[in-house]
């Protein structure tokens, strides 16, 4: 690669999955095994190719954008982003339109809810015009998978195939040598109307691409993770702290509450006669006293008093009394049992 890489991450979309919670936040702040989904995915481009010269583009949307921009700026300080607005929720393709002026040469995209485990420096001797990263799943039916040919071309992408003999599932990862050609077709796209509810999908502008003669090949992923949804989102806490994202031993004598690994509790959270885990993350500043918690999140500055909770998602400055049970409240509540 000549040129920095463009890093994408479309960010635009509403949450509406993981509300409450993102009623007041965009969805990569919501919390997760002790940061929140957007390190993650900063965290997952380490390995490409001079990433200190990279190019970040976080696309938009019309409302809470400045907590994204607030958050990297103030977490990222050296990081080189670009925030373009996406102003109507009409696709991922039209996401990509609206960053047209930031968008040329050898371009990396993931989705926001898009976490996987890649080594991406091969990217420094790609020799394909593009790259898309798949799983390889039992039943791929309510996937987006790649037609590969004998050749291990990617011929087209299909969206929720009716049988499982091609279950070569897209995660929602591509690398383009030159954003131009996708802008391109993005463009032929939109003058066709190609387009499903008023929404533009990107596997139609790569269609288009393949039509042209794009030479595309598949990646292989092992580990593909979810933050689009509660349960998804609680899955991918687990198996974070399963793979070393915790530290159960910094609390592991505590002198009045039980510790059960894996957990990740902020240094400057608080907890008195509780028993926390598995499987749960606690935010700065946050106090637990005489409660029960496991396998949950619960965001900074939260105080919970006797309570017992379980697979919940608790956001941040808000106060549970007295609860039992499974809950997803958004932050700034309060709820008493």
């Amino acid at each position: 690669m000549t040129k920095p890489i463009k890093i994408v991450i479309p960010m635009a979309g509403f949450g509406t999955r993981l509300r409450p919670l993102t009623w007041s936040k965009p969805k990569p702040l919501v919390s997760l095994a002790g940061k929140t989904v957007l390190d993650y995915l900063i965290d997952m481009f380490g390995s490409v190719p001079n990433v200190n010269q990279a190019e970040f583009v976080f696309i938009l949307g019309p409302t809470m954008g400045d907590q994204i921009q607030d958050y990297t700026t103030q977490h990222y300080p050296d990081l080189h982003v670009n925030y373009p607005i996406q102003p109507e929720m009409k696709g991922q393709s039209d996401a990509f339109w609206q960053a047209r002026e930031f968008l040329d040469g050898p371009m990396l995209m993931a989705f926001s809810d898009t976490l996987i485990e890649n080594d991406f420096s091969f990217l420094a001797d790609e020799t394909a015009d593009a790259v898309a990263w798949v799983k390889p799943v039992p039943d791929p039916r309510r996937f987006g998978v790649a037609e590969v040919d004998e050749n291990g071309w990617v011929t087209k992408l299909f969206e929720k195939p009716k049988d499982v003999h091609n279950n070569l599932v897209v995660v929602g990862c591509y690398y383009f040598s030159k954003a131009e050609e996708l802008l391109s077709a993005i463009e032929e796209q939109k003058q066709q109307g190609i387009s499903l509810k008023g929404e533009y999908y990107l596997a139609d502008a790569i269609n288009i691409m393949l039509g042209r003669g794009l030479k595309m090949r598949v990646e292989t992923v092992e580990t593909w993770l979810d933050a689009g949804t509660s349960s998804a989102i609680l899955e991918t806490n687990r198996f974070m702290m399963d793979h070393g994202r915790e530290n159960s031993r910094q609390w592991a004598d505590h002198p009045d509450s039980l510790i059960i690994p894996p957990v990740n509790i902020h240094p400057g959270a608080q907890i008195v006669d509780s028993v926390l885990g598995p499987h749960v993350s606690i935010g700065e500043g946050t106090q637990v006293k005489r409660s029960i918690i496991k396998d949950s999140i619960i965001g900074s500055g939260t105080k919970i008093t006797d309570s017992r909770l379980e697979t919940s998602l608790i956001g941040h400055n808000t106060t549970i009394t007295g609860l039992s049970g499974s809950f997803n409240i958004g932050d700034d509540c309060q709820a008493q049992g």
